[in-house]
């Protein structure tokens, strides 16, 4: 804490942009909730705090939820694809953007925020160039390997670009790598603090039973839906596994699971939605299956998992695929995509990796190298010694 004085703490101004997906506003909620913690610890009082991003996004309920003063401003999205209604959807954008910009330079002119951190989406494009022209400290947190097109754009006028990955420098303008460190995705600390006596207890699960937990995120995924349902009378000998699989798939796996095996249907637990029990039921997992999302990604390297990806294949940039794969490279996970993400493969894959501790062991200790799990204290490091950096 040596990085600033408490009075000079006490008066942090920091507005906060991103949003649109969970992916870009948790790792902002986290930054936020350690910056609060790290200034209660010093002594300093708390920091005035402004969320900026659109009305209608994800950002704008997390902020409310957690009394954050929230702004909203107009913005557009430039979309990659040639079909012609995003043609069409990104012509009508191009008018918005302009004055999204206008309403950023005035939201910076007006709080005079001692320093902006942007967590990616396009919504912190406006912010971020008004930030430049304020000339207030900013920094931009990517949380996928391969970086997105706003912080791509925005990477020129940061003062510090904070990294989830060391692969993501090969995807940074070369004049950008310089101002670049790799800091990880901030996760939640309940996530790294979970119990597996209590995620066991929760389902009245066996101990003595491997646990796999399979999950879709909090949507679910229809995809892995139907690889676990094919494999699961072939898999339930062998283990006892925890599904989320989203409120629109769950009457339909109730009814599958009804025509298990009686002698093995208990090892089975659907449920649409995990709540604060998934810290737990990740401690307790002997593997875990998942989609390949940043945050998911963040939160088994960090916590040294096992795991199974099924990358969404239609995720933007490609980013689920250019995640797991790199993870697959490293020996960290087991990857199915394309043509592999199959039900026989998911239940070879999964009743191999319980028959071989070692391999098992192998890929965690792989995970874990990759992971991040100070990633939130190493990004407030970075926001406080821009502050100190900046003489006005």
């Amino acid at each position: 804490m040596s990085l600033y004085s408490t009075e000079r703490l006490s008066a942090l101004r920091m507005i906060v942009t991103g949003g649109g997906t969970g992916g870009h506003t948790y790792p902002a909620l986290t930054t936020i909730t350690a910056l609060r913690t790290r200034l209660e610890a010093a002594g300093a009082t708390a920091p005035k705090l402004l969320w900026v991003g659109i009305a209608s996004g994800l950002e704008a309920d997390v902020a409310t939820r957690n009394n954050i003063p929230f702004r909203a401003i107009t913005t557009g999205k430039l979309r990659r694809s040639r079909n012609p209604r995003d043609i069409a959807r990104n012509v009508a954008d191009a008018f918005r953007i302009p004055l999204g910009i206008v309403q950023a330079v005035a939201t910076v002119a007006r709080a005079r925020p001692t320093v902006v951190l942007s967590t990616g989406g396009f919504v912190s494009v406006p912010i971020g160039l008004a930030a430049r022209l304020f000339r207030v400290p900013y920094l931009l947190h990517e949380q996928t390997l391969a970086v997105g097109l706003a912080n791509r754009i925005l990477a020129h006028a940061a003062t510090r670009i904070l990294l989830s990955h060391d692969a993501s420098l090969d995807h940074l303008p070369a004049r950008a790598r310089r101002r670049a460190v790799v800091t990880g995705n901030p996760i939640r600390p309940a996530v790294l603090s979970g119990s597996p006596a209590r995620g066991l207890a929760a389902y009245n699960l066996d101990p003595a039973v491997p646990l796999v937990l399979v999950t879709g995120g909090a949507t679910g995924a229809q995809q892995i839906n139907r690889m676990l349902a094919g494999a699961l009378p072939e898999l339930l000998p062998h283990c006892q596994i925890v599904h989320q699989c989203g409120s629109h798939s769950h009457a339909e796996m109730q009814q599958f699971a009804r025509t298990l095996p009686q002698q093995f249907a208990h090892r089975y637990r659907v449920v649409d939605f995990i709540h604060d029990e998934l810290p737990d039921l990740l401690a307790a997992a002997t593997i875990v299956v998942a989609r390949s999302g940043a945050g998911t990604v963040a939160e088994l390297t960090a916590l040294g998992k096992t795991s199974i990806l099924v990358p969404y294949p239609h995720a933007a940039g490609d980013e689920q695929r250019i995640a797991a794969r790199h993870l697959a490279q490293q020996g960290a996970a087991m990857v199915l995509d394309g043509e592999q993400a199959t039900p026989g493969r998911l239940r070879d894959t999964i009743t191999s990796l319980l028959a071989d501790p070692q391999h098992r062991a192998t890929l965690a200790q792989a995970a874990a190298a990759h992971g991040r799990p100070d990633a939130a204290d190493l990004v407030i490091n970075e926001i406080l010694t821009a502050i100190a950096a900046n003489p006005r």
